[in-house]
């Protein structure tokens, strides 16, 4: 981390159009407790995309939108390097994204990005 105490991750490029969303749903799906990654190639060598959705099951507007938070810090701080050029992802985050501490939220989300158990 810089003096300053922000972390400088890159921002990987983001999925933001329901088609996107729905076009990846026919990719690979790991899935694991504390959320869904659902990742389908694209054939190109661009960077990869990314969207978060968290359903409604999980909670009223404020628990979803910390769960996406939390999400994206994970992704943006530790994750991203773990995606592959010319792939997109959509996290599906559950209840548990919550209360999990962060290196732990950060080293499974990684495992998943890889396809790794």
């Amino acid at each position: 981390m810089p003096a300053t105490g922000k972390p400088t991750g890159a921002h990987p490029k983001r999925l933001l159009k329901r088609a996107e969303f729905l076009a990846v749903r026919r990719g690979e799906k790991r899935r694991g407790r504390l959320f869904l990654v659902e990742v389908l190639g694209r054939d190109d060598s661009e960077a990869p995309r990314v969207g978060y959705t968290v359903t409604r099951k999980v909670g009223n507007a404020v628990v979803r939108n910390r769960i996406r938070r939390r999400l994206r810090e994970a992704v943006r701080t530790h994750a991203v390097d773990d995606m592959a050029p010319g792939n997109d992802y959509v996290i599906v985050g559950r209840e548990d994204v919550l209360t999990t501490p962060f290196g732990q939220l950060k080293a499974e989300l990684s495992r998943r990005l890889r396809g790794t158990r």
